[in-house]
C-alpha cells in the first residue's frame, strides 16, 4: 500500500496480493475487492472503513493530521476473506479552498436523461468542461488520471448544468468531474461524482387515458418516458398502482389501489351517471423505486337506462332506412318482371276443343306477327223464307247447327220432308 497527501486528501496505490512473485496461487488479480480501514492517530479515535478500487482518493479528512491506515483483500465469489496488510500512517496537508473549482457536483436522472449540476464561486468570466471516466479503468491496478474523456456537448459551458447523457449508457457505471478554466490559464479539477444509470435514474410517472364501456372503465396506462421511453422499458421491469375514486362532493369514499403489471386494466361494477377519477404511479421492484403519480384523468357513466335507449331508437332508425330503401325496389323488381313475363311468356292460350279449327291464338301485343297467305272468297248474301220468317245470313251456321240437331232426334216419317228442304235449301244457296 502507497500514501500520498495531497490538498488534504490521502491517494492510496494498492498492489493484489503474490504481485511481487514469479508463480501465483490467485491468477486474476480483478477478482479481489479491498476492504480499507483508517482512523485518527490518537487515543480515543474512531475507525472507519470503505471499499476502494486499487487506485483511489480519501477525501473528507482533517488537515494536519496523523491517519494510520491498513487495507484487506477479499475474493467474495469465493467467500474468502484475506488478512490485513500492515498499518501504514501519513500526515495530511492543508486544503486550499480555490473559489475557481466548481463544488457540489450532482447528477439527476429522469427516464434515463441525465444532467450535472454544480455551484460555481468564482465571481469572474469562467468556462467549464464537463469530464467522464467509464468505472471499469479504476479496477485494474494502473493509473486512470490520463484516461479521462470530454463528454460531448459539454466543453466551454459558461453555466452550471450540462446534459451528459450522450456519455452515459446502462452497462456498466462512471465518474464524472468539472474542470474550470478562469484567467490567465488558471484551472481546477473539481472532486468526482459517481453515477450508476439504473440506481442513479429516476421513474417518471406515466401517462393515463379513461374510457367508458357499458358499466366497465377502461384505463390504457402509457409507460414512463413515452413513445420515445424504450430504454425504460428494456432496463426496468415496471408495474404500475392504480387509484380510482367518485369525485362527488357528497361522496366520502376514499380511492381505492388496484396494482397491475400490464398497461391496461378494467374497473367494473361503476354506478351510474356518476364522475370517476383515475391517477397512476408506476415503480419496480427490484430497484426499490417509484415515481410520482400521474395527473388525474376523469370521466364520467351513463344513466342507468342510456344504453338501452340508445341501442332501441338505433334499431328502429337502422328498420326504417331499410324499409324505406327496400319497398321502392321491390315495386320497381315486381313491375320489370310483370312486363317481362307478359312479352316473353303470354298466359293466354286456346282451347283445346277448337285447336286446329280455325280457333284464334293469342298473341303478345309487342311482337311482330308472320303474315298468313289468305286465300280469296266472297260471300253472297241470301234470304230464306222459312214459314214466313226471314232469317239473316249471319245466323245461318245457328239455324244450320240446329236443324242438323233436330234431324237426329226426328222420326222416319219425317225423314223425306226433311231431306227435300235440304235439296231446296241447296239449290236455293247456289
Amino acid at each position: 500500500m502507497e500514501l500520498q497527501p495531497t490538498n488534504g486528501d490521502i491517494k492510496i496505490k494498492i498492489s493484489p496480493p503474490e504481485a511481487n512473485q514469479g508463480k501465483k496461487m490467485w491468477l486474476n488479480d480483478l477478482s479481489f475487492k479491498y476492504n480499507l480501514v483508517f482512523w485518527e492517530n490518537s487515543s480515543n479515535s474512531q475507525a472507519r472503513s470503505k471499499n476502494i478500487f486499487p487506485v483511489d482518493t480519501v477525501d473528507d479528512l482533517a488537515p494536519d493530521t496523523t491517519y494510520c491506515f491498513k487495507v484487506q483483500a477479499n475474493l467474495p465469489t469465493e467467500g474468502k476473506e484475506g488478512l490485513f496488510s500492515p498499518v501504514r500512517c501519513v500526515k495530511t496537508t492543508q486544503k486550499v479552498n480555490d473559489l475557481l473549482c466548481a463544488t457540489n457536483l450532482r447528477v439527476l436522472g429522469l427516464n434515463m436523461e441525465f444532467h450535472l449540476h454544480w455551484d460555481n464561486q468564482y465571481k469572474q468570466p469562467v468556462s467549464y468542461n464537463v469530464q467522464y471516466l467509464i468505472g471499469y479503468l479504476k479496477r485494474l491496478n494502473e493509473d486512470y488520471s490520463g484516461k479521462w474523456v470530454s463528454v460531448p456537448g459539454c466543453g466551454n459551458v459558461t453555466g452550471t448544468r450540462c446534459n451528459v447523457s450522450s456519455a452515459i449508457t446502462t452497462t456498466g457505471f462512471y465518474y464524472l468531474r468539472v474542470q474550470a478554466r478562469g484567467g490567465h490559464n488558471r484551472s481546477c479539477l473539481s472532486s468526482e461524482v459517481k453515477v450508476d444509470p439504473l440506481k442513479t435514474n429516476e421513474i417518471g410517472p406515466p401517462g393515463v387515458k379513461v374510457d367508458i364501456s357499458d358499466t366497465l372503465l377502461h384505463i390504457q396506462i402509457s409507460p414512463p418516458g413515452g413513445p420515445e421511453g424504450e430504454v425504460m422499458r428494456n432496463n426496468y421491469i415496471l408495474s404500475y398502482r392504480i387509484l380510482y375514486w367518485r369525485n362527488s362532493s357528497s361522496d366520502e369514499e376514499e380511492a381505492k389501489v388496484k396494482e397491475t403489471k400490464q398497461t391496461v386494466a378494467t374497473i367494473p361494477d361503476l354506478a351510474p351517471e356518476t364522475l370517476y377519477c383515475v391517477k397512476a404511479q408506476a415503480f419496480s421492484e427490484a430497484y426499490n423505486k417509484s415515481s410520482v403519480y400521474s395527473q388525474e384523468e376523469c370521466i364520467q357513466t351513463p344513466g342507468a337506462k342510456a344504453f338501452p335507449l340508445i341501442i332501441l331508437a338505433t334499431f328502429m332508425a337502422a328498420l326504417f332506412a331499410v324499409l324505406l330503401v327496400a319497398l321502392p325496389l321491390v315495386f320497381v323488381l315486381y313491375q320489370a318482371y310483370s312486363k317481362i313475363k307478359y312479352v316473353f311468356f303470354p298466359s293466354c292460350q286456346p282451347p283445346l276443343n277448337i285447336e286446329g279449327f280455325g280457333g284464334q291464338l293469342c298473341t303478345s301485343p309487342y311482337l311482330p306477327t308472320p303474315e298468313e297467305p289468305v286465300e280469296n272468297y266472297s260471300i253472297i248474301d241470301s234470304m230464306i223464307t222459312y214459314e214466313g220468317n226471314q232469317i239473316d245470313c249471319k245466323d245461318y251456321k245457328h239455324s244450320k247447327q240446329s236443324s242438323r240437331d233436330s234431324g237426329n232426334y226426328s222420326n222416319d216419317d219425317n225423314t223425306s220432308g226433311s231431306k227435300g228442304s235440304a235439296e231446296t235449301l241447296g239449290k236455293e244457296i247456289v
